[in-house]
């Protein structure tokens, strides 16, 4: 079963990378030209969208690695950013570059924690995840520093949200459940 659950949230991994890098060119409420697509975070700030796949991202990161390893996360970030690489080759390189270098710290959080408080680990890594993503991704971009209030913002409410994910996660393996959902 934890196999099945890693496999699933490498699959929802990889997807979040590149719907990351998707977004942040197509969908958004306002879409500056040669720019990013914005999205309301918190009253009267914005935020690059991607910054609601990448958020979730940092959580499935965690679920990787509990039930598949870490070697297996980079594996994601790398299959992510190759497919993010057919949308828009620099910021492929800026989201991937971001990601593994979040991912790497995210490690060095989560791995001491994840064993003696689940949640905690998951909040502790997200946190220093999130920021760290977001001021090397707006770095490598080009994209104004202005935009990490959002993002970190962003970040952090679609970690907020992925929490019943884990929640169900962790209860699937502890029951041993035949599949996902099951």
């Amino acid at each position: 079963m934890n196999k099945r659950i890693g496999l699933f949230a490498f699959g929802l991994f990889v997807a979040t990378v590149y719907g990351a890098n998707y977004a942040i060119k197509h969908i958004g409420v306002v879409c500056v030209p040669d720019g990013p697509c914005l999205v309301p975070v918190w009253p009267g700030i914005m935020a690059p969208s991607g910054v609601l796949f990448a958020g979730l991202a940092l959580t499935l990161r965690d679920v990787v690695q509990r039930y598949m390893g870490f070697w297996w996360s980079w594996l994601a970030v790398g299959i992510g950013a190759a497919l993010s690489a057919l949308l828009d080759p620099s910021l492929a390189l800026a989201s991937g570059g971001a990601f593994l270098l979040a991912e790497t710290l995210d490690l060095f959080v989560y791995t001491p924690l994840q064993r003696r408080n689940l949640y905690g680990a998951v909040i502790a890594s997200n946190t220093v995840g999130l920021v760290v993503d977001s001021v090397v991704f707006l770095t490598l971009s080009g994209l104004p520093m202005s935009l990490i209030v959002g993002m970190v913002i962003g970040k952090a409410w679609m970690t907020l949200a992925a929490l019943p994910i884990i929640e169900w996660m962790r209860r699937q393996s502890q029951a041993g459940a035949v599949g996902i959902g099951g």
